[in-house]
């Protein structure tokens, strides 16, 4: 299972990069490039700084590729000159997770996708993987990104994205806006696919606390086939507790929600920062992936995702979560990391 997963998810990463639409991009006096100039096998780079904060922001997906601490990475990332794997920090968009074979049926029209996760038969993370976005601003604590996604076959729906990151003294925050620019409704969701890294050689230590009462329980090509209660079970990370040896590539609902109406996720790092994940209401779902079945390149479970979700899994099918933008409306949500206690 383990070595199937892996191929799956290089698999996935090829074949999607096969399909995207080749994206030019013009220099532009915002875009911060590398040493050297040009670009990266993950577009230009924008690095944000504030106070003990720096990240760095990659045009393709609109991908965080860097969040820093005093100098110490806390997001398990790779070389920009690397396409990665994972989808490691990517802007995941118009639907997060997987569509069942890659067909829907959305106002009355019976829609198909390319698949792109061949041994699951699914379409997996949308169509904007490989895209460069464009630069609207870039500050020295913040920089806004724009893209314009076009009808494709099986998505033909025409929606204007714009995403904010921006650093301060807790962390580093995203703001996205999908605005519905066409003339017929169209199905959205969107994720963020950051890892976290382990402060140590891989997450078992690590203390998680997820508040989530609801798990999605799934097929073998992780289709969900219900939900059940994570009381009980080895999903219930309700109250802080070591991750131990759980593997999860598991989706979460039914949040608990703090005062100010966001749903917060802990990350204790013995002998590093501890993380919050904070999610505002419009994220309902948490997808956690403990990063069994990486590529060759490095060790197993060296850090863990926990993407904030719009809408569950295989939403385009079911319904569960999904956002339906009219013509000229909006949506925004943010969500973010900071510095735990």
């Amino acid at each position: 299972m383990s070595q199937q997963r892996n191929w799956t998810r290089r698999s996935a990463i090829t074949a999607a990069a096969g399909v995207a639409a080749a994206t030019s991009l013009t220099p532009t006096a915002h875009a911060r490039p590398p040493a050297g100039g040009g670009q990266t096998a993950v577009g230009r780079l924008y690095e944000i700084r504030s106070g003990r904060h720096r990240a760095v922001v990659a045009g393709v997906a609109a991908t965080l590729l860097s969040w820093q601490v005093d100098g110490t990475e806390m997001l398990l990332t790779h070389d920009p000159s690397w396409l990665g794997e994972g989808y490691q920090g990517k802007t995941i968009l118009p639907w997060p997770n997987r569509i069942e074979s890659g067909r829907y049926t959305f106002g009355g029209q019976q829609l198909q996708v390319p698949i792109n996760e061949p041994s699951r038969q699914a379409a997996l993370h949308g169509l904007m993987s490989w895209v460069e976005w464009q630069p609207v601003r870039h500050r020295r604590d913040g920089v806004v990104l724009e893209y314009l996604l076009h009808p494709h076959y099986g998505y033909p729906f025409t929606l204007a994205f714009q995403i904010e990151f921006t650093v301060d003294g807790r962390g580093v925050s995203s703001r996205l806006s999908a605005k519905n620019v066409g003339d017929t409704d169209a199905p959205f969701g969107t994720a963020n696919h950051s890892y976290i890294a382990a402060s140590g050689p891989a997450i078992d230590t690590m203390g998680f606390e997820l508040p989530a009462s609801t798990y999605y329980v799934t097929d073998d090509n992780l289709i969900p086939t219900g939900t059940a209660p994570v009381a009980g079970t080895e999903y219930d990370f309700r109250s802080a507790r070591r991750i131990g040896s759980t593997k999860m590539d598991t989706a979460f609902t039914d949040l608990a929600r703090e005062s100010g109406g966001d749903a917060v996720v802990r990350f204790e790092r013995p002998g590093g920062e501890n993380v919050e994940l904070w999610v505002d209401r419009t994220h309902g779902y948490l997808q956690v992936y403990t990063d069994d079945s990486p590529s060759e390149d490095r060790p197993a479970r060296a850090g863990i995702t926990v993407e904030p979700m719009t809408c569950a899994p295989n939403a385009f099918v079911t319904g569960d979560g999904l956002i339906t933008l009219r013509p000229g409306e909006v949506h925004e949500g943010r969500w973010g990391y900071r510095i735990g206690g």
